[in-house]
């Protein structure tokens, strides 16, 4: 396959691609950031009491 034919065949699938609209990619930010907030004070609370109870045991 030449290089001309493999550029037409990326343009081609290329037009085939369908970009998310400015909407949607911010209701995609706000969804991670909470998951991701959520989850780090999962594991910090999980931390915390995994801490407390080592020291509870450890003296």
């Amino acid at each position: 396959m030449n290089l001309g034919t493999h550029i037409r065949n990326a343009k081609i699938e290329l037009s085939k691609v369908i970009f998310p609209t400015k909407g949607q990619v911010k209701q995609a930010y706000i969804s991670v950031v909470i998951v991701v907030t959520v989850i780090a004070a999962f594991l910090a609370l999980i931390d915390l009491i995994m801490s407390s109870v080592m020291s509870a045991i450890l003296g």
